[in-house]
């Protein structure tokens, strides 16, 4: 969601944190936008855990100056506690969206708005 900002702003390095899929795999879409995105490392973890290996880095997950993203609740509370140890973009509550269109609307893009917002963890 981020990457592009991120690299027009200028940013050297771009890194990427995503929940495993399956076998610890991450899935082919995210793969591919990533690489369109020009992130440049991609790690296989998600959630508070991620947050924390960002803020303060690990074996395999270096320090960050700044996280950004979305994510749950847990998501939302790491960001918070680890405020002024690395920057964040904000704490991110629930989604409200309004969709107004007229009849020239196309109904398909609209549904395909407001089931994006379906993703979204109702407490994040």
């Amino acid at each position: 969601m981020t990457a592009i900002p991120a690299k027009v702003a200028g940013v050297k390095e771009v890194i990427l944190v995503t929940p495993p899929r399956g076998q610890g795999t991450i899935p082919p879409p995210t793969l591919v936008a990533a690489d369109m995105a020009q992130v440049d490392r991609i790690f296989s973890v998600g959630g508070a855990q991620a947050i924390g290996a960002l803020a303060f880095d690990t074996a395999s997950i270096p320090k960050v100056d700044k996280i950004c993203g979305p994510g749950n609740i847990f998501v939302v509370l790491a960001k918070k506690l680890v405020y002024g140890v690395v920057d964040i973009d904000g704490l991110q509550g629930p989604s409200e969206v309004l969709i107004i269109a007229d009849e020239g609307a196309n109904p398909e893009y609209c549904a395909a708005d407001l089931l994006a917002q379906a993703e979204h963890d109702p407490l994040a």
